[in-house]
């Protein structure tokens, strides 16, 4: 019964909710229309032009018999590309190429959050599972750096984005200095407002921040292990290595299954670290699909469209998982 108040329930009023045009403490009427929503996320075209420059800077855009100097007064002209907008541009074999997009922020944050998960995943995992392996076995030294790899875990996220937030610091930052100690011509980065760092570095941030939890789990799976298989394994002259690739690898098959599952399904909820350091930015770099579906359900009230992107995001991560473990049970067996 509780299971389905604060969980069915609430998934099938967000499902019905995404079919409509409501709105946050709107006075108008709601009403249905249908998967407008959704089509207004997933809707994406693409349009090609020979390049004849009249210019070094400029080119005309020939469509449909009418020749056009600016995209935007051919988006404009023509009615199919109503609420288009430019997603991406580029030039290829003297074509140029525009990638069109109803809603290119929300095509940003998911190929923002796919980034990261494919970016903090491998990551985390292989840092727990060396983390694991080198903390096995008793004392009391080995329990104590356990208690300190797993601090972070239990540590406020907000707490940690706003520490982390003065480490990136560009002007006085511990990672600046640090490396500037060993590159005498090191220019400073300014990790959170650079467009090519700012993701990566919430990616070190998460890594470090979860990597205690996963480490826990791989231990638990290595402890599982029968020494004796260890011990046949040193009387055939195997070493470590080989005892690594044959033991304790397929050996630890379902526990690395649900590690890297468990982690790719946190990755994809990535939204304090960028609420709290980046809030989105900058130019969009780090806006990520949860970021994004609260930005548009509840701080511009457009409930029924964040209610949209919540539910094809539900569906894409279960397909995402779904995926990722029949990949990784036929990789290992």
């Amino acid at each position: 019964m509780l299971l389905f108040v604060f969980l069915i329930l609430p998934f099938l009023v967000a499902v019905t909710t995404s079919f409509t045009d409501k709105r946050l403490l709107s006075p108008n009427q709601v009403e249905f229309i249908g998967f407008d929503n959704y089509a207004r996320l997933l809707s994406v075209k693409t349009l090609s032009f020979p390049l004849n420059r009249q210019s070094s800077s400029d080119f005309e855009l020939t469509y449909d018999g009418k020749i056009y100097l600016k995209l935007r007064d051919l988006l404009r002209d023509n009615a199919e590309f109503e609420g288009y907008s430019i997603l991406y541009q580029y030039q290829i074999f003297e074509q140029q190429k525009y990638i069109l997009a109803k809603d290119p922020l929300f095509i940003k944050s998911l190929f923002n959050t796919f980034k990261f998960v494919f970016m903090v995943v491998p990551i985390q995992v292989l840092l727990a599972l060396m983390l694991a392996l080198v903390l096995q076995g008793k004392g009391k030294l080995k329990v104590a750096f356990r208690m300190l790899f797993f601090a972070p875990v239990v540590t406020s996220m907000v707490v940690v984005c706003v520490v982390w937030s003065m480490l990136y610091q560009q002007d006085g930052g511990l990672f600046n200095q640090v490396i500037a100690k060993f590159f005498d011509d090191y220019q400073a980065i300014n990790w959170l407002r650079d467009p090519q760092w700012a993701l990566f570095s919430i990616v070190l941030l998460s890594a470090w921040q979860g990597v205690g939890i996963q480490m826990l789990i791989l231990l638990s799976g290595l402890k599982s292990i029968p020494h004796s298989l260890y011990e046949a394994s040193v009387l055939d002259g195997a070493n470590k290595w080989s005892q690594f690739r044959y033991i304790t690898l397929p050996s630890l098959k379902n526990t690395l299954i649900v590690v890297i599952i468990s982690t790719s399904i946190f990755a994809f909820s990535l939204f304090v670290q960028v609420d709290v350091m980046t809030q989105g930015g900058p130019n969009d770099s780090t806006s990520t699909v949860l970021f994004y579906a609260i930005e548009k359900g509840f701080r511009q009230q457009q409930i029924a469209y964040g209610a949209a992107i919540c539910i094809f995001y539900f569906v894409l991560i279960v397909f995402f998982t779904v995926l990722q473990k029949r990949l990784i049970s036929n990789e290992q067996t």
